[in-house]
């Protein structure tokens, strides 16, 4: 049987780039190579693209030969953006190879319509699939995808649009709201506004939301800018940190009350599939740290997951339900992560906060972790993946885009 060349796509220029590399490594692991071809591709902290030796180093976290200091969507400077410049509609990483003098050069894709090429010498290798591994900005926010979409390539994980949403926390709320789920009260701003007039802010924050809160910036991912604060000075300083990420700001009310008995129970639900998304059992973290932060996640040690959640059978029902409500409001599609909170005490409330819709696939994240416990270990998890991939790549491959 021929097998899939799968690309692996890693790296970027999100804070979030080390936790890709962590989770591409992982992914590459448990690829079944009976059955996949596996292409790393690796983007730089700058923007370069690159593979083969230069994608396992930068993988291991070691420095490049060929680093530059590169702006992504410089069509001077990187491949991706020069191919896009001409009017090609398609991304493609380069691929090292030797010059005369044996030092290595990158040599930039060719096209296809139906796959990503690449030809060096007598040597072509297409990609049948590509499988994304970027957290945050640039990864998992539409604008790759969109670029997959271009090429008519069928890659892992929601589209454009299903991206997008999941990735903006403001939008992603009004989806919800379209879709009647129960969210926690919350107020949005602009770092423009709080730059001009930040006493009118705060006011507007504290007139529609009570302390303790959650500060975020719309636009990110694994917990990169977001606060606790639980007065106005804290609220200034969370403010200020979340401005540095994007231009809007999400202002929440906390969930639960005061001391270690009255914190919020962070439940979570992992959802696979397409136009017919299945949810895995519920899986609950417990955090080493005040609440679920970057460092709580992937730094310090302590978090507790507890899986299966303990849940009544009508509660996890209803979780894993909503789950797959939010991940159709938001148009996702192949996977997503869906994090709740309870309140606490055995009839306490329970909102919808967010969809994660490119998750961790590292040793200690939950979605891979919910779904072995669900019966799909990692490599059958992939298999899925990858098959959802195709089928709907597939599906748009029915549309009609001309009269």
């Amino acid at each position: 049987m021929k097998k899939i060349r799968v690309g692996v796509v890693f790296g970027g220029r999100s804070g979030e780039h080390e936790v890709s590399l962590l989770s591409a490594a992982s992914v590459m692991k448990a690829l079944d190579r009976k059955k996949y071809e596996v292409v790393p591709i690796g983007i730089t902290r700058s923007g370069q693209w690159v593979t083969s030796g230069a994608a396992a180093n930068l993988l291991a976290n070691k420095p490049l030969a060929t680093e530059a200091h590169l702006r992504a969507g410089d069509p001077a400077n990187t491949q991706a953006a020069a191919v896009l410049a001409i009017g090609e509609g398609v991304i493609v990483p380069p691929v090292p190879a030797k010059s005369k003098s044996g030092a290595s050069t990158l040599v930039p894709f060719e096209t296809g319509a139906r796959s990503l090429a690449t030809e060096t010498g007598h040597h072509k290798l297409h990609l049948d699939v590509v499988f994304p591994v970027l957290h945050g900005t640039f990864g998992e926010d539409g604008t790759i995808q969109g670029l997959f979409e271009l090429a008519g390539i069928a890659y892992v994980g929601s589209g454009v649009l299903g991206s997008a949403a999941g990735m903006d926390k403001v939008l992603m709320k009004r989806l919800f709201a379209s879709a009647k789920l129960p969210m926690v009260k919350h107020v949005t701003l602009l770092r423009q506004q709080w730059e001009k007039s930040p006493a009118r802010v705060l006011k507007t924050v504290e007139a529609a939301v009570r302390y303790p809160v959650f500060v975020k910036p719309a636009n990110l991912g694994s917990s990169v800018g977001i606060s606790k604060a639980k007065d106005r000075m804290e609220l200034k300083a969370a403010i200020t940190l979340a401005a540095k990420y994007d231009r809007k700001i999400l202002v929440e009310q906390g969930v639960g009350g005061r001391g270690r008995q009255g914190k919020a129970r962070e439940l979570e639900v992992a959802v696979l599939g397409n136009d017919a998304p299945q949810a895995s059992i519920v899986g609950e973290i417990i955090p080493s740290k005040e609440f679920y932060d970057y460092e709580a996640k992937y730094l310090s040690e302590g978090s507790v997951a507890v899986i299966p959640a303990k849940l009544t059978r009508d509660e996890q029902k209803h979780l894993r339900e909503m789950a797959i409500r939010a991940f159709q409001a938001c148009d996702c599609a192949g996977m997503a992560r869906v994090d709740f909170l309870k309140e606490p005490g055995p009839n306490g409330r329970i909102y919808l906060n967010e969809v994660n819709t490119l998750p961790g696939f590292t040793s200690i994240s939950m979605y891979p972790k919910l779904w072995e416990a669900s019966g799909l270990p990692l490599p059958k998890l992939i298999d899925r993946l990858i098959e959802l991939a195709q089928e709907r790549r597939a599906e748009k491959d029915q549309n009609q885009y001309s009269l």
